[in-house]
């Protein structure tokens, strides 16, 4: 296994960018030269980074024996959004960045049965709206995902400046693509499996047990599990081994002793 850090100038963005790549073991990809291999794209959260999953969860640990890659983009605050201030990051990140590793690495898959995306409360968001905005990606993930501003409205007004620069307003939030449940209405083809988890003490749980209520009356293939836990990285470093183990993937998961049980 290798972590590998790549810097380059995107096009979309108009300005340089990293991204973090663990590439397999090749003893765990059949043949070295292999154009197939599995990749899951994991996205931060707010405040973080490309480093951040590498620094707090272990992520290089975890899938040091599965054939999967692992692509650790940055988002800044954008939200994985094309911003109303004119910065397109869900393009750059849904539709150039996998064009930019494929380049960087042709053996990794460009077949949508073999490309998954994940992420965790920012994150979390980012992976439903690229993951139900395109046809990319086959299994999709969220924990503690900010899935849903219902409920949150205070929040969003008392800081206009930061989330009118990302989604203009609520009034025109609600109804456009940037809203998950919205956005799941009109996909229709090409439905990927979800997979969603939060915290009961968390602070977006209401808004996760909600979307995902919708979700499964729309027909989504989507597991949503909770446990006891708050918006913590002890939580995400424990359940990104669920993910992993959900994902059509070679991983056996780690046993662990945790303080709390799924439901």
């Amino acid at each position: 296994m290798a972590i590998i850090k790549v810097e380059y100038f995107s096009e979309v963005l108009g300005m340089n960018r990293k991204v973090n790549v663990i590439y397999p073991e090749p003893s765990k990809v059949e043949d070295y030269q292999v154009t197939e291999i599995p990749v899951l794209y994991l996205l931060h959260g707010m405040t973080e980074d490309e480093n951040t999953w590498l620094s707090r969860s272990g992520i290089d640990r975890l899938v040091r024996h599965t054939n999967v890659a692992v692509v650790m983009p940055a988002a800044d605050l954008s939200f994985y959004v094309n911003t109303n201030y004119g910065m397109a990051y869900f393009d750059a990140i849904s539709n150039e960045l996998p064009k930019v590793i494929h380049n960087f690495f042709p053996n990794f898959s460009t077949k949508r049965e073999k490309n998954f995306i994940a992420g965790l409360s920012m994150g979390g968001y980012g992976a439903y709206r690229i993951g139900l905005g395109t046809d990319h990606f086959s299994h999709v993930a969220s924990l503690s995902g900010a899935l849903s501003f219902d409920g949150l409205e205070a929040g969003f007004e008392q800081n206009i400046a930061y989330w009118g620069g990302i989604f203009t307003d609520l009034k025109s939030f609600k109804g456009s693509d940037n809203e998950i449940v919205t956005l799941a209405q009109r996909k229709t083809e090409n439905r990927p499996k979800l997979y969603s988890w939060c915290g009961e003490q968390d602070y977006l749980f209401q808004a996760n047990e909600g979307v995902a209520a919708t979700l499964k009356k729309l027909g989504y293939d989507l597991t949503f599990e909770t446990s006891k836990g708050t918006h913590d990285w002890y939580y995400w470093s424990i359940m990104i081994d669920r993910v992993l183990e959900w994902l059509p993937i070679n991983y056996i998961r780690e046993e662990r002793k945790i303080n709390f049980e799924l439901n």
